[in-house]
């Protein structure tokens, strides 16, 4: 099979979607397909490159002009790689694939991550869409995008091609350690998560909070952080190649996000063998088994939040039940099963299509 993924760009900064996709290409590569990649560049080159994955460049910044020549070069792409299936990780790649898809007989595939922003609708123009929960596949349901062309594939980050674990040091930290891994956005809680550390903080003195991970809302964060009467025990790690090495250190891994469509360092902390306090919105629970693998906690509630992280602190019986039971059934939340289930899409489509 001729596989064609498009996204924005494969830069190594911690991009969940850029994951998922080079994740698969890889796979994908590994078991005998052709594949390739186009983006607007970046560190996965080398990956890609050594899974003897093609890439591209194809820059689709929204200018006008520069779109022009991102059409021009797309349909040049297209005919001269012939691919059986095109797979658009994200809005801009989908409206190229679908714009100028022409007399090509390509199956036309797309995968919804964050599907409540207004542009997700547009992955609806896709063959198939796939949803990395059944909280987005529902979303999109009702956004008007037909059931026919819905498929959950549930995210998996275990075994992935980018891990790097066994070359690197472990980390130390301040023990017991709470940590979240998530980019610096409103929407990931990290506001509430700070609110509510500090009357953690406040009860248990060694405890210490670990917020890695960038964004543009970080600089909030920290003067946040410099309010409470505990900001000597708020560590800003910043973006972390191998967050793996914080995840064996941690203690209790929170993730307070207010928007999840499912949480791929959810199977990483439950690997690492992490205590799991998250919120209770859309594919958190799923995730996490409906909650036989983590705490689930209303979202933007730091008070909620403070009282369920302190009775793991309290108990250091409750907190390793905890920290066994999010280590508990792991097979489904491998890259395996992710690449042999979309696979299956995609032959199933090209089968409708002939």
């Amino acid at each position: 099979m001729r596989i064609l993924h498009i996204l924005n760009h494969i830069q190594e900064i911690g991009n969940g979607i850029v994951n998922v996709a080079v994740d698969l290409a890889c796979l994908q590569a590994e078991a005998g397909h052709t594949v390739v990649v186009a983006s607007g560049g970046g560190e996965y080159d080398r990956l890609l490159t050594r899974y003897g994955v093609k890439h591209v460049l194809l820059d689709q910044r929204r200018q006008p002009l520069n779109l022009l020549r991102a059409a021009r070069q797309y349909q040049a792409l297209v005919q001269t790689i012939q691919p059986d299936i095109i797979h658009a990780h994200m809005m801009t790649g989908m409206v190229l694939a679908w714009a100028f898809r022409g007399k090509s007989r390509y199956g036309l595939v797309s995968t919804v991550h964050n599907e409540f922003q207004r542009s997700a609708i547009l992955m609806g123009l896709a063959d198939r869409v796939l949803a990395v929960s059944q909280s987005v596949a529902n979303s999109m349901a009702q956004k008007g995008i037909p059931k026919a062309k819905l498929r959950v594939v549930r995210n998996g980050t275990l075994g992935s091609p980018r891990d790097r674990l066994s070359e690197l040091p472990p980390v130390t930290l301040q023990r017991p350690a709470i940590a979240t891994l998530a980019g610096m956005y409103h929407r990931k809680g990290i506001a509430d998560l700070i609110a509510a550390f500090e009357p953690v903080a406040a009860e248990f003195p060694e405890a210490h909070l670990y917020l890695i991970g960038n964004g543009p809302d970080r600089p909030q964060f920290e003067a946040q952080a410099t309010t409470t009467a505990v900001a000597d025990r708020i560590h800003f790690e910043g973006y972390q190649a191998e967050p793996q090495r914080y995840l064996h250190a941690t203690d209790i891994f929170v993730l307070a996000s207010r928007q999840e469509p499912f949480g791929l360092v959810l199977s990483e902390a439950r690997e690492a063998g992490c205590a799991i306090v998250a919120s209770n919105v859309d594919g958190i629970p799923e995730a996490l088994d409906g909650g036989k693998a983590g705490l689930l906690v209303p979202a933007a509630n730091p008070i909620a939040l403070a009282e369920t992280i302190a009775p793991l602190l309290r108990d250091p019986e409750l907190l390793q039940e905890w920290k066994a039971r999010s280590h508990q059934n792991l097979a489904w939340l491998k890259v395996a099963r992710v690449h042999t289930e979309t696979l299956a899409v995609y032959e199933a489509l090209l089968r409708a299509r002939r």
